[in-house]
């Protein structure tokens, strides 16, 4: 008599071709910091003759990196009684390595607050996994006995860029993916394909690629989760897999990946095999144990850049 009821059903998310998810790419503002990470303070820290003064004397002309730079020192050395507010002071007690590496972070992250706009998520946590990623990845290659270049650094800082283009240029998608991922047991990049189409390591490469960046960042961000699928620099998105990892599994900031990592995942990760490949269970748990020392010290320095 009434026929048949009607169910509604909850309509599919609309998935973005791949020239239209490009097209957005296109407009998508560049990172200028990526071009030239500081390169005046960079070239006086690689000197031969280090003054303190020279090198504060460059930190002055940027705000910001003033600004993090004394909230940094004073967070790490918090049981002073009296705080640390001249930059000859802190660049003193953090030392040279410390602050070309901050030099690096400030630019980079202030170029990637700009475009998240006000797209609604725990940015500062995010920043926070991302700094301890890329320090971390330094590390990591130490560990493994290979020369360290900036290179590896930055690569580690931007690997989840593809997170920040998506929160920028697919805005609204960008909020349901996350709060999806808090709710469903799926992971992270299989959300974001069945919302956008595309997930955040397949995007941040494309961005990267758009703007004509290195190599190694655009291998990095497309291939930090699967580093064997890279070709031209396995090492480092082998590294970056493993301090992503680790990060993780310390619970150091928040990338939105909200499965847990234990430690068994980071030590057997894939990355090892091209890192130290052949070696005995002895190495990579000699490895390993100076990676946990590492990570100990982390949630106070990051806690004092972000």
């Amino acid at each position: 008599m009434f026929g048949t009821p009607i169910v509604k059903t909850a309509r599919p998310p609309v998935i973005l071709e791949r020239a239209a998810i490009e097209l957005r790419i296109m407009n998508c503002p560049r990172l200028p910091s990526l071009g030239s990470i500081n390169v005046a303070l960079r070239e006086l820290l690689s000197a031969d003759n280090r003054y303190t003064g020279q090198i504060a004397d460059v930190i002055r002309r940027d705000p910001s990196l003033t600004a993090r730079l004394l909230r940094l020192v004073n967070s790490v050395y918090h049981r002073q009684t009296t705080p640390v507010n001249s930059i000859e002071e802190a660049v003193f007690y953090l030392g040279t390595r410390q602050i070309r590496q901050l030099a690096m972070i400030t630019p980079v992250i202030d170029d990637f607050q700009k475009l998240t706009g006000r797209t609604q998520f725990v940015w500062r946590s995010f920043w926070q996994h991302c700094i301890a990623t890329a320090l971390l990845t330094r590390e990591v290659i130490n560990v493994s006995g290979i020369q360290p270049e900036d290179a590896d650094y930055v690569a580690g800082l931007v690997h989840d860029v593809g997170k920040i283009i998506m929160a920028a240029c697919f805005g609204e998608k960008f909020v349901v993916i996350h709060q999806r991922a808090a709710i469903e047991s799926k992971s992270l990049r299989e959300i974001e394909i069945e919302v956008l189409g595309i997930d955040h390591a397949e995007l941040g490469a494309l961005y990267l690629q758009h703007h004509s960046l290195p190599e190694v960042m655009i291998e990095t961000a497309r291939h930090h989760h699967s580093p064997e699928l890279a070709r031209k620099t396995p090492r480092v998105v082998a590294a970056v897999q493993i301090a992503n990892l680790l990060v993780h599994a310390a619970k150091i900031g928040v990338s939105g990946n909200n499965e847990p990592v234990s430690e068994l995942e980071w030590v057997n990760a894939s990355g090892w095999n091209i890192l130290l490949p052949g070696a005995d269970d002895e190495v990579r748990a000699v490895a390993a144990g100076r990676l946990r020392t590492e990570i100990e010290r982390l949630p106070s320095l990051i806690e004092g850049l972000v």
